[in-house]
């Protein structure tokens, strides 16, 4: 199939979508903090976007489209650290473990633009790098909650 790689591409970015969707539903599920809650609850509109976005394209070049989470690797272990967090009810973990989930995310993307370019068309590129965008401002939310911990 000619639209081999480009599927590939997008399938990993809707991979790590489904990866932050399911782990702030954990986070939103074991935090007692309402404005937590809907923090990430904002986070999972903002994959839900982007993977309905990267699913039609697929669905576009006749792929299959990636239904699944990474089940190994750092990925998997960042949203335990999360749930283990939680279940601890400190915040200052939470969003330390919700840092190290963004940043997989922003490499994940990252390597979309800077290594696939030759498999990406300017739509798909530019469809990328908005997503990329709305993560980035995701990103910022924890920076600035974190940031209230600096000198704790």
């Amino acid at each position: 199939m000619k639209n081999e790689k480009t599927i590939d591409v997008l399938n990993s970015l809707i991979t790590i979508n489904n990866d932050r969707i399911e782990g702030y539903k954990t986070a939103s599920e074991e935090t007692l903090e309402n404005d937590l809650k809907s923090l990430f609850a904002g986070f999972i509109s903002t994959s839900e976007k982007c993977k309905s976005e990267l699913v039609a394209e697929v669905n576009k070049l006749g792929g299959e489209v990636a239904d699944g989470t990474k089940i190994s690797g750092k990925f998997f272990r960042v949203w335990m650290d999360v749930k283990a967090a939680l279940t601890g009810k400190d915040r200052k973990a939470i969003l330390n473990s919700c840092k190290f989930g963004e940043e997989e995310a922003k490499e994940t993307y990252k390597s979309a633009l800077e290594e696939n370019l030759e498999y990406l068309t300017s739509e798909h590129q530019n469809m990328i790098s908005a997503q990329k965008e709305l993560l980035k401002a995701d990103r910022k939310h924890i920076k600035a909650l974190r940031a209230e911990f600096a000198d704790s």
